[in-house]
């Protein structure tokens, strides 16, 4: 009898947690209706039969946001940047602002930054050589720790440091992991939401493993810090905090969700209310990355903003 309202106490929780936030299941209802009205959206703009967008778009966008993810990492556990020569290709090639080595003092925090590092690194290798002369450079990047960089005005914005200060992602394992936090679950979002403007089997294959690998890496960064919020439930706030940046960043849907637990179950996968990952469009990754709810070409992560065809943010 117990492990039966055991199990119907997580069932409860499950489907408390896959109604979602404002009523987000009516929502998916009342689109399905209009579906075959709708048309591909890409950064807020209509897409007919994707006759505006090829799969090498898509693919060098998912570039520069490998290009931002690796660099952070790699300063983070080798104190310097990516090799000069998998920076280079069309458009203009940019420095990398900011970064340095985090002294991690817990060995798994270690060991975990170190692997996604090089899972980073091999993602832009891939993505240069299946774009081959086509692929982008990397363009200008900020991951510094100074109080006007991206990673301190994405805290300010989430009320995690006050006006004028700094956010150091670099300071702590905990600092590292929650500058983490800002970009996986946006990577995740983001390769789904592409997944169905591209064309290519093959390409579309090779996304769907980068996507794979890019959740891998959200779910780690997520359920090390939901292990250590059980002791600093500061950090578990944190990422509520910055959950709710990133809404107030792409749009009026209230689909992002942190890691604080729900009942006695924890919340490590962000589900929608089939229990799928959420989609966004490229627009609203670049709102998140570019720190700005408006349709800007550039800001926060990347200041002169990303190379290739897909540049701008989404109007929300």
């Amino acid at each position: 009898m117990a492990d039966e309202i055991q199990l119907l106490g997580a069932l409860e929780a499950r489907a408390t947690r896959r109604t979602g936030r404002r009523e987000f299941f009516k929502t998916m209802g009342a689109a399905a209706v209009a579906l075959p009205a709708m048309t591909l959206t890409l950064g807020g703009t209509p897409l007919h039969a994707q006759s505006t967008v090829s799969d090498a778009d898509i693919l060098n966008f998912a570039l520069n946001l490998e290009y931002l993810e690796a660099q952070f990492y790699f300063f983070a556990v080798f104190g310097q940047g990516l090799p000069s020569n998998v920076l280079d290709g069309t458009g203009t090639q940019g420095p990398v602002m900011g970064g340095r080595a985090v002294n991690f003092t817990d060995p798994l925090v270690a060991q975990y930054a170190r692997e996604i590092a090089m899972d980073e690194f091999a993602h832009v290798q891939f993505l240069r050589t299946a774009l081959g002369s086509a692929k982008v450079a990397q363009p200008t990047i900020d991951v510094s720790a100074s109080p006007s960089g991206a990673f301190s005005a994405a805290a300010r914005a989430a009320g995690l440091v006050g006006p004028g200060q700094a956010f150091d992602p670099y300071a702590s394992d905990e600092n590292f992991l929650l500058g983490a936090f800002i970009f996986e679950d946006v990577g995740v979002t983001g390769y789904k939401g592409a997944a169905p403007l591209i064309t290519s089997k093959t390409f579309l294959e090779a996304a769907a493993g980068l996507l794979a690998v890019e959740a891998y890496h959200a779910s780690l960064i997520r359920t090390t810090l939901f292990r250590k919020g059980i002791a600093t439930p500061s950090l578990i706030d944190a990422t509520e905090a910055i959950s709710n940046a990133r809404d107030s960043l792409d749009g009026a849907t209230d689909l992002d969700q942190g890691i604080r637990p729900i009942g006695n179950q924890s919340n490590i996968a962000p589900l929608d209310a089939n229990g799928l990952a959420f989609s966004r469009t490229t627009g609203q990754v670049l709102n998140i990355v570019y720190l700005n709810r408006m349709a800007v070409t550039q800001g926060g992560f990347f200041p002169n903003g990303v190379n290739g065809n897909i540049r701008a943010s989404a109007a929300n």
